[in-house]
């Protein structure tokens, strides 16, 4: 379902102009009044020529939106990433703690990718085809998210759901890994899922202007949701009131075919593939130390162990380096939410390829001065960067999607066509570039649990340096950018 257009035709096509406003403005200051007036004449030409059309299209063009309905529609990816930030905390020391064995652990993180990585696209070009009376995009919304919050609650509580049906301890310690397991598959595959079509819908609704506004709010409540979400995990419940009484996680139109869309995806133009490319390598390195990150904290930092007796000193430990760790991811939170703001301000001087490249050399450098240093207070400085990249990734490859769908218009309508005649829908685009996450968690699934098993935990933010520093190379000279 689209919101209605502007009142007149004229101010809807400011809406498209908008983002032009401001480069054409300092290339006139360096122009002679003869070339004003005639580029004032281009200028106004090329109104009517976008004007006659729309009319022609009869299309409706976004009105720009207010802040708060730039917030509210925010506030869906607070909730995602709190849930995502829950996941992240407790999956890993949940799922050793239920007893799972090594063996096994990688197969949790290939399940749920796989499936996601070749149906996500399905979902985006369903998504750009839905003619439901709420909308293209808010049925899949709201569906991923009570599957969210399902696997949310298999996850956290399978053990203990387990233990009030099954009084045998071997059948007890096997169920509750399949629960937990379960949880985790429903739970990665709906959050994944989701960011897709809460990212079309943004585009959908808004003008180009206001989708770089959307986008950085988008950014800032990710980081709040994380920071709270991290939060829960740093915080000891069980020495205060609420602990008690709750518990904590350790108590116990024609859609496309999957064969067509993928030809449709081979068949991208090659700007968009070096992007998903450039997305890849940075969801692999953002993602190989986020999954273990705790986990690290706990082994490494703390030198605990999750396989130890609940009660002895190895197993505490590794309890305070979890939570430890939880506060690191926060700290990693409220940086995004930061950076989210400082971006707009570094973007008019550093531009899209320097914010891009930034994102990825300081993660790669701060993570590689964790694997060499694993030193507590050390460890928590440069938490503050993995923020950077989190906010990198959740912005500019989507500003980048939105500045291609603008060239491809523009050059449409100089060749005489109609705006969004013969066009991708952006849902599939955007699901192109989600799908990503899914190939990332695939690739990690296959490559790091088993680099894990062998090596330790420091492995992983070894490996998540130096794929970040591999992607500030691809970034720096294989995404296209648009000028």
């Amino acid at each position: 379902m689209t919101w209605p257009p502007c009142q007149p035709e004229r101010a809807a096509l400011a809406c498209q102009r908008a983002a032009h406003s401001q480069g054409n403005h300092h290339r006139r200051e360096f122009l002679s009044p003869f070339k004003v007036a005639k580029a004032d004449m281009d200028s106004t030409k090329e109104e009517e020529a976008l004007l006659q059309s729309v009319r022609r299209a009869g299309a409706s063009v976004p009105r720009k939106r207010a802040v708060g309905r730039l917030v509210m529609h925010s506030m869906v990816m607070f909730g995602r990433e709190f849930c995502y930030a829950v996941e992240a905390a407790f999956v890993t020391p949940v799922l050793l703690s239920v007893g799972l064995p090594k063996n096994l652990y990688s197969l949790v993180w290939l399940i749920s990718p796989i499936l996601g990585f070749m149906l996500q696209p399905v979902v985006g070009s369903a998504s750009d085809h839905c003619t439901c009376s709420w909308g293209r995009r808010r049925p899949y919304i709201l569906g991923l998210g009570v599957i969210m919050l399902l696997g949310m609650a298999l996850y956290l509580n399978g053990d203990m759901m387990i233990s009030a049906f099954i009084v045998e301890r071997q059948k007890q310690q096997t169920w509750a890994i399949i629960i937990t397991m379960l949880g985790v598959v429903l739970f990665d595959f709906a959050a994944d899922f989701i960011d897709g079509p809460i990212k079309a819908y943004l585009f959908d609704v808004c003008c180009h202007e206001d989708k770089e506004k959307g986008l950085h709010y988008h950014a800032l409540l990710t980081g709040l949701g994380g920071a709270l979400g991290y939060l829960t995990g740093a915080v000891d419940w069980g020495q205060i009131m609420l602990g008690y009484s709750l518990t904590s996680e350790f108590q116990d139109q024609r859609r496309m075919t999957l064969k067509s869309l993928l030809k449709t995806l081979l068949n991208m133009p090659s700007h968009y593939r070096c992007l998903c490319v450039s997305h890849l390598f940075g969801w692999m390195a953002f993602l190989s130390n986020m999954l273990f990150f705790t986990d690290f904290m706990g082994q490494v930092v703390y030198h605990g162990s999750p396989y130890a007796p609940h009660n002895s000193t190895l197993y505490l430990s590794y309890r305070k380096g979890v939570e430890m760790g939880c506060w690191g991811l926060c700290i990693n939170a409220i940086s995004s939410s930061a950076y989210s703001y400082i971006q707009k301000i570094l973007l008019p001087h550093l531009g899209l390829k320097g914010l891009y490249f930034i994102g990825y050399l300081l993660f790669g450098l701060g993570t590689g001065l964790i694997g060499l240093f694993p030193n507590v207070y050390s460890t928590l400085a440069l938490c503050s960067l993995f923020g950077i990249m989190s906010s990198t990734l959740y912005t500019v490859p989507f500003h980048l999607i939105a500045e291609y769908h603008r060239e491809e218009e523009s050059l449409k309508l100089q060749d005489g066509e109609q705006a969004g005649q013969h066009g991708r829908g952006k849902g599939i685009d955007c699901a192109a570039l989600t799908s990503m996450v899914q190939l990332a968690q695939i690739i990690l699934g296959v490559c790091l649990g088993l680099l894990v098993s062998v090596a330790g935990s420091t492995v992983t933010v070894i490996s998540a340096s130096t794929v970040a520093l591999i992607g500030c190379c691809f970034v720096a000279f294989c995404v296209h950018y648009v000028e």
